[in-house]
């Protein structure tokens, strides 16, 4: 049972920007707030896709323009890992559209005043409190065929392929078609799965490495011996999760 005046737990924040004045100024708004936990900073996007992957932060301010690896560029590499709730600083407004459209809550425009940043993190702090608890990943999952149920693990699928309304779920040498979406299976799959194109899904601990292909592009190469296209859609958030996932020598 929920106590419905019980004090919510602390947010945790990340505030990234390349200039140290701009992170330093939403820092001290920040810790004004007695709701607002642990507080971090980042000065690049590349520093800021590890500390996000590794702390989990609640609430994510991010700056548009950084150099070599930007706001967007940092949402593209997290993939499904956005932390709950986003606000972009950014004293260029002509970006408003596309950050909304990649699921920001609001958009600071530089100069802003108190007032300005204590609404947006109102709404921050709203959203929060009612975010949905993150859904726990299954052990199993179940697949209907006319006479039986077949119960795969999870941990032994080697990909996802769309097929229509269905899902093909490709187990060792079996293929069991499941009525999922990718959408719903990518987000319900966990952090092991990563979508490598818009009709395929894969299992990074069954990934043994990239091939370059005539085209120019890549294909990612299965230990199963399988081998899956890879859009350039994908490519920097795949690369990105195979580097974070290896184990130091």
């Amino acid at each position: 049972m929920m106590l419905s005046d019980r004090r919510p737990a602390p947010i945790s924040t990340l505030v990234v920007d390349d200039e140290s004045l701009a992170r330093r100024n939403l820092t001290v708004l920040l810790r004004r707030d007695p709701d607002i936990g642990s507080i971090e900073e980042c000065a690049s996007g590349a520093e800021a896709v590890e500390a996000i992957r590794r702390r989990r932060p609640d609430l994510l301010f991010l700056d548009v323009q950084m150099p070599e690896c930007g706001g967007f560029d940092v949402l593209e590499l997290l993939g499904t890992d956005l932390p709950q709730t986003i606000i972009f600083v950014t004293a260029h407004d002509e970006y408003a559209l596309r950050a909304f459209e990649a699921g920001a809550l609001d958009y600071l425009l530089k100069p802003f005043d108190d007032a300005r940043f204590m609404r947006a993190l109102a709404r921050a702090k709203e959203k929060i409190a009612h975010y949905a608890p993150h859904r726990v990943t299954p052990r199993r999952l179940v697949v209907k065929s006319p006479r039986q149920l077949h119960f795969i693990d999870v941990p032994d699928i080697d990909w996802v392929e769309a097929a229509s309304y269905y899902a093909c779920l490709h187990v060792g040498r079996e293929t069991h078609v499941i009525r999922r979406t990718m959408a719903e299976l990518e987000r319900d799959l966990g952090d092991t799965f990563i979508r490598i194109h818009r009709s395929t899904i894969v299992n990074l601990d069954h990934v043994g490495g990239l091939e370059l292909q005539s085209s120019g592009d890549y294909a990612v190469i299965l230990r199963s011996g399988t081998r899956l296209r890879l859009s350039r859609r994908y490519k920097k958030a795949l690369q990105s999760r195979l580097i974070a996932t290896q184990s130091p020598v």
